[in-house]
């Protein structure tokens, strides 16, 4: 316990002393603020040591508070996993980042966090991913730990926590422990009085234990003394505004305070004589989550695997001068402060970095720091074999989706007993069968730590529907919850590095309500997840449903997502070559190298995000050439190649190929050599494009990218016809490759009820209104005459 303590002393220092001299030492350029948080990390130096420093194994998984970053850089680097260029860097580039991030700290980060309540939600939607590795015949040997979360109490206000709780609920969670450091205080104020009653309820409901650590070992002692117990009565009564104020102001208004209030009773009255102001303030705010013996006590008690959660009550800025002030969440000590609290924690000038200043026994501590079972076995950073992808040949000579073909190769997939197969993890949230995935699932059943047949099978209902439950099942299914979904997908994506046990996680969801979960998506892609996510059905296909299941805007997100490569395929043999490409795409991580074919960077993989829908369509003679197949990877290929002198081009994307294909083919009976342009991903296109302008840039010359190859030998005065079901930005941009002029189409505007057809027609995106822009902008014989300066 006294090497917790000077631990925790150490950690304290360390981390206010990292962001002082980021803020008022380290030399700036601009006048920008830089921040750090000192309060919010001192409010968790004690929970963080006893939890890192007693209880944690290396198997445990941990989301670290956003604002408690410095005590996680102070620790590592205590440890001798961080280093001092890099804390001395703090926030700033290349430095430690201002949040833990698995991709850009080099400490031990197991979940990135920053968008508050989401490291919350990851742990226990990891615990379910462990238990769903654990259940299978390849994951039985691994160890399972706890999946912890530690929190601010004001991330309790996030919506998605309670989502989580709920499917936790659900999945009979196990391994799980969420700390809140209950300091009450947020940014903008107080936490209202007897919020956390409510909370306790909520948690109740679900199933969790809740565990109160309210009294550090100081004030339990004082409460044994005569009058004790009228103090702790007065500590449980004070409201948590002036409870705050009060620690900023010192011992000697506690002491004035509680003399007013209960003085002149004798015993209270000794108790607080018997204590100096300095002490008497120490005893005030040792509640019991600034107690490192109490909080190393209270996690040591437990001896379960139900999920826990821990309300541990702080002081905001515990152990500083700016303690208890309630503008102290982004405030900072002045360099005066600074000064005097140096001096109080008995740190030299001169020795502000050294990792044991002030220690008296420093081999005492560096042999119990040695034996600390979190840390020695070193980075918990685990990797997995590549698995190899069988071949997936799909096509079709009938009308078939693209969403209706993603189910049958799903199907043939788990039909084929590979390796891969048996890895795949679906999930969706509720719309499972709605999206196509029915069939895998009813080969495949559903996961569950118990087996649990379908009713509906017992008592020979006809269902196409196979509800089966076993703990060899391969689907999750989810409750409408959409940030739920992008958590999961999240957790279970990063299962080779967490479990040393790749997973190949596959999600269905509305198109529309990407959008709802977008936060939680972006978390999972800033993490290196990896993961596909398929967003069917898409566009304007749900044509009855109206605008509320119609989506707009999500082919701009698959382009602008970072770690997401984006494909929206129109046809079955598309779709084939891309889920086969993306299964060993969401496997690689190699170098950063470009490819100098494309200038993408395919060797690091990444994400996938699908596009498809519902919308039947023609399928063209079976294709399975290299020059297809690579264009269709590398996101377009000519579908009908221009000629020498073109005068059109009309590219499309996704399920509007049909209408711009027989658009091409009317064109072309009064035009010269029009061209057709089947784009498979946007995403890819613009992504090289850009890539390439910057290796151009920095003086190579030969940087080519596909599309400038695709569209570099066209004539200046073609005109290039885009056309979307979806934002028409997705493909205007092409203009711009080699300068020609432009006519983008698409959906700007919310969608409204009616067929496919009334609708293709209400936004000028059916065939006719593509024959009627291209003849609108195109010069007559004689305009085309007279731009080439042949007649004046």
């Amino acid at each position: 316990m006294d090497h917790l303590k000077t631990i925790e002393q150490r950690v304290l220092w360390l981390s206010h002393w990292m962001i002082h001299h980021a803020n008022h030492i380290r030399s700036q350029e601009d006048a920008i603020k830089i921040g750090g948080h000192q309060a919010s990390s001192a409010s968790m130096v004690s929970i963080m040591t006893a939890l890192y420093f007693s209880v944690l194994k290396p198997e445990d998984r941990v989301a670290v508070k956003p604002h408690a970053s410095p005590i996680f850089h102070a620790m590592h680097y205590l440890m001798g996993n961080q280093s001092l260029e890099r804390i001395k860097n703090f926030r700033g580039y290349g430095g430690a980042q201002s949040y833990p991030s698995r991709t850009k700290d080099v400490d031990d980060v197991d979940f990135s966090t920053g968008s508050v309540g989401l490291g919350v939600g990851i742990t226990a939607l990891a615990s379910l991913v462990q238990d769903f590795i654990a259940a299978k015949d390849w994951g039985k040997e691994i160890k399972k730990g706890r999946m912890v979360a530690l929190v601010g109490d004001a991330e309790m206000d996030e919506g998605n926590v309670y989502e989580v709780l709920q499917e936790g609920w659900k999945n009979n969670l196990r391994n799980t422990w969420w700390i809140i450091d209950y300091n009450r205080q947020s940014l903008d104020g107080i936490v209202r009085e007897g919020l956390f009653e409510r909370i306790e309820k909520v948690f109740d409901a679900f199933g969790w234990d809740v565990v109160k650590a309210k009294y550090g070992a100081l004030q339990r002692k004082a409460f044994k003394e005569p009058g004790g117990e009228k103090l702790r009565y007065w500590i449980d009564a004070c409201p948590n505004a002036e409870y705050s104020a009060f620690t900023y102001m010192g011992g000697e208004v506690w002491r004035n305070r509680l003399m007013d209030d209960l003085g002149d009773q004798g015993d209270v009255t000794a108790l607080l004589e018997r204590r100096t102001d300095n002490e008497l303030a120490a005893l005030m705010e040792n509640l019991g989550g600034n107690c490192v013996h109490t909080m190393a006590e209270t996690f040591a008690a437990i001896d379960h695997d139900r999920p826990t959660c821990f309300l541990a009550y702080t002081i905001k800025g515990w152990g500083t001068p700016i303690a208890g002030h309630k503008d102290n969440h982004g405030g900072l000590m002045t360099k005066a402060q600074m000064e005097e609290w140096q001096a109080h924690m008995g740190v030299q000038k001169g020795q502000e970095w050294e990792p044991f200043a002030s220690v008296q026994k420093v081999d005492e501590l560096k042999n119990f720091l040695n034996h600390v079972p979190f840390f020695t076995k070193g980075s918990r950073r685990f990797s997995d074999a590549q698995i190899t992808v069988p071949e997936i040949n799909f096509s079709s000579q009938r009308e078939i989706s693209t969403q209706a073909a993603f189910g049958k190769i799903l199907d043939e997939l788990a039909k084929g007993k590979s390796e891969l197969a048996s890895r795949i993890m679906t999930t969706s949230p509720d719309v499972t069968g709605t999206t196509s995935l029915g069939p895998f699932v009813n080969r495949c059943r559903l996961f569950s730590r118990e087996e649990l047949k379908d009713a509906f099978i017992e008592h020979r209902i006809p269902s196409t529907a196979k509800w089966n439950f076993a703990p060899d099942g391969q689907h999750i299914e989810l409750g409408i919850a959409e940030m739920n979904l992008f958590l999961l997908l999240g957790a279970a994506g990063l299962s080779h590095s967490l479990w040393g046990k790749r997973l190949i996680p596959i999600g269905t969801v509305y198109d529309p309500f990407v959008h709802r979960g977008l936060d939680a998506l972006n978390y999972a892609c800033y993490q290196d997840a990896r993961f596909m996510i398929v967003g069917t059905p898409s566009g304007i296909t749900l044509a009855p449903e109206g605008g509320a299941h119609q989506s707009i805007g999500t082919q701009l997100t698959g382009m602008a997502q970072d770690g997401l490569a984006s494909f929206e395929p129109a046809f079955a043999d598309e779709l084939s070559v891309i889920m086969e490409w993306s299964f060993s795409y969401m496997q690689r991580n190699g170098e950063d190298d470009p490819d100098e074919r494309t200038w993408l960077r395919d060797e690091t993989g990444g994400s996938v995000y699908l596009r498809l829908t519902t919308n039947p369509l023609e399928q063209p003679f079976k294709r399975s050439d290299d020059a297809f197949k690579q264009g269709t990877i590398d996101g377009a290929y000519w579908l009908r190649k221009p000629g020498p002198n073109c005068e059109l081009v009309i590219a499309y994307q996704g399920a509007v190929a049909n209408e711009a294909i027989e658009a091409g083919g009317r064109l072309a009976e009064i035009r010269r050599d029009v061209g057709v342009l089947g784009v498979t991903s946007a995403d890819r296109l613009n992504a090289g494009w850009t890539a390439a302008q910057r290796d151009r840039s920095r003086g190579n010359r030969k940087a080519i990218s596909h599309i400038e190859t695709l569209l570099g030998s066209l004539p200046k005065h073609c005109v290039l016809l885009t056309v979307v079901d979806g934002h028409p930005a997705t493909l205007s941009w092409l203009g711009s490759v080699a300068g020609h002029k432009t006519i983008p189409l698409g959906v700007e505007h919310f969608g409204q009820t009616g067929t496919i057809k009334d609708l293709y027609r209400h936004y000028g995106i059916n065939r006719d209104s593509i024959v009627q822009h291209a003849q609108s902008a195109l010069p007559t014989a004689l305009e085309l005459v007279q731009s080439m300066g042949t007649i004046t």
